[in-house]
């Protein structure tokens, strides 16, 4: 993984109708002890250019081949070492309509990557090989990538990106990475709204195993999302660590790293691997790989999900959320929006009320000085060929009007230090040249190396309940030496929560600018406010951020 993030698509009907075969858990940890002996007998590593990846990338196309996948191997001429891509391709479906399904094959040069991200490759590879066996009647068309280069900035994919037509581009209903799955302290996310995501949903909550999307950023799916396939990341998390709440879930050790080996030498087999979780993913993969391509022809199908999820308001105010649709199986379909369980005082109204599916809509809920104080559900319903419901928590807050108001950042201008924020190192300081202040001498420079790296900053903030503005503010300045106009390769991620408020890339830049947010719908919480700056290999992008304020009112 080479290290934003979505809302998560509401459940169709879970139970399973078309029950797929099962991977055996055995056959992955096999495909694992297979990359850990080619990484052995090569310099400790499977990194891309190097002869330990040469070897996992002849093991794939004999295995794929030898099950009868026609497998194209694709020279990336953009990899070190012309490294291949292996695109495996299962005959029969319409190729129309058709699911994909990838990893990376290679490694980073600190060791093994028997977790990032054999545990992918040899899960999809498992799981591939166990559909072949059945051999089914297939109804859509079913394809795997093995990427090249990820841990260089994701070059194989978009290699392989570049070179298909739009047509070929618009035949790719959905893509789906899977990209470490078996760590050691993980949990589960499933980070997109794509019809693979939806069936990974799906197979968990089949199985009781909970989900959350992620906010570790990036691999393969970004070459995808950025060429507008329909895309997710699945994962059990890398290098951030795991809460308590995440502990409660899943188990594990709160403030840890899901994975503590993540780009180390230890990443090796069988140490680093959690079989629990490698099990689980291969059958989920295998779910959702053979409910989306075999059988008889898949009946129109959508999924609806609200952000976000939750709010709160004043008696007389309004809270808004989107409501967001998307086409999971068939082709798009209308969708007619309606709302129930709104209590007395409180009205709800959709702008659009009718969508096609993968469209939104803005909900707003307006409450009037009679709506009586309390925590509410309503549920919102998209009624189409079938029917699916998400739900929205309303809190009214009660009359006491706005305490706590006024400014809720610490530190806004980053001149007194680094306290309250949570930053990468060097991130804040007296920067200069492009990151150069706004205003005073400091300000937090975000990325501008050049090269694959994550740079962070954070401050967790508690907003008042009961005030009528709560405004989020700050200057973004963006400079950039990428020279395309069409492309997002560098990007900046704003959040609060989980809760995605904008992404910003090379392709905005320009001098600081006032960026300006509405944090009414999380009045009355703690939430973290959270920029997250990506750069890939090449061709260097900041983002510089002054300024701040989040002013309540």
């Amino acid at each position: 993984m080479a290290v934003g993030a979505l809302p998560a698509a509401a459940s169709a009907d879970t139970s399973l109708l078309a029950a797929p075969p099962t991977v055996n858990v055995a056959d992955v940890n096999a495909h694992l002890q297979q990359l850990q002996t080619f990484a052995t007998s090569n310099g400790g590593n499977r990194a891309t250019g190097t002869s330990g990846h040469t070897a996992t990338t002849t093991y794939l196309q004999q295995k794929l081949q030898a099950a009868g996948f026609t497998v194209t191997v694709q020279t990336c001429t953009t990899c070190s070492g012309s490294a291949k891509n292996i695109i495996a391709d299962w005959p029969g479906g319409d190729t129309s309509k058709t699911y994909m399904f990838g990893a990376h094959s290679d490694s980073v040069s600190a060791g093994p990557g028997i977790n990032d991200d054999g545990s992918g490759s040899a899960t999809l590879l498992a799981a591939a090989l166990t559909l072949a066996a059945n051999n089914p009647t297939m109804t859509n068309h079913l394809r795997f990538g093995w990427w090249a280069g990820e841990e260089q900035g994701l070059i194989g994919s978009k290699f392989y990106v570049n070179s298909l037509t739009s047509a070929q581009k618009t035949a790719i209903k959905a893509y789906g990475t899977f990209d470490m799955v078996a760590s050691t302290n993980g949990g589960y996310f499933v980070t997109g709204t794509d019809a693979i995501a939806v069936k990974l949903r799906e197979y968990f909550t089949s199985i009781n195993v909970p989900t959350e999307t992620s906010t570790e950023c990036c691999s393969d799916d970004g070459s995808f999302r950025n060429a507008g396939i329909p895309s997710s990341i699945n994962s059990t998390g890398a290098s951030y660590t795991k809460t308590s709440a995440q502990v409660t879930k899943w188990g594990g050790t709160a403030g840890q790293a899901y994975d503590s080996c993540y780009h180390k030498a230890c990443d090796s087999y069988p140490s680093n691997v959690n079989s629990t979780s490698l099990g689980r993913w291969a059958n989920a993969e295998e779910y959702a790989l053979w409910t989306l391509t075999t059988g008889t022809p898949t009946a129109n199908d959508f999924s609806v999900s609200l952000s976000p999820s939750a709010g709160s308001v004043n008696p007389g105010s309004s809270a808004t959320a989107t409501v967001n649709t998307a086409t999971t199986a068939g082709s798009a379909q209308t969708v007619t929006l309606t709302s129930s369980g709104a209590p007395a005082g409180v009205s709800v109204s959709f702008s659009p009320a009718t969508v096609t599916s993968g469209g939104s809509s803005t909900m707003t809920v307006a409450t009037t000085t009679a709506a009586a104080p309390g925590s509410y559900t309503i549920t919102v319903t998209g009624a189409g060929s079938v029917t699916h419901s998400a739900s929205y928590t309303l809190t009214v807050t009660g009359t006491g009007g706005c305490t706590g108001a006024g400014q809720k950042l610490g530190n806004p201008g980053f001149e007194s230090g680094t306290t309250p924020w949570t930053a990468t190192s060097g991130v804040i300081g007296a920067n200069t040249g492009d990151g150069s202040p706004r205003t005073g001498t400091r300000d937090a420079y975000l990325d501008g190396y050049g090269s694959s790296h994550t740079d962070t900053l954070s401050q967790s903030v508690t907003l008042p309940s009961g005030c009528s503005s709560y405004a989020l503010s700050f200057y973004l300045k963006i400079s950039t030496a990428e020279t395309t106009t069409t492309s997002q390769y560098d990007k900046l991620t704003v959040q609060v929560g989980t809760t995605t408020l904008q992404v910003f890339s090379n392709l905005n830049a320009g001098g600081y600018t006032l960026r300006s947010y509405d944090l009414a719908a999380f009045a009355g919480q703690t939430v973290t406010l959270k920029f997250t700056g990506v750069e890939d290999a090449s061709l260097k992008t900041s983002f510089v951020i002054d300024d701040t304020a989040l002013t309540v009112s």
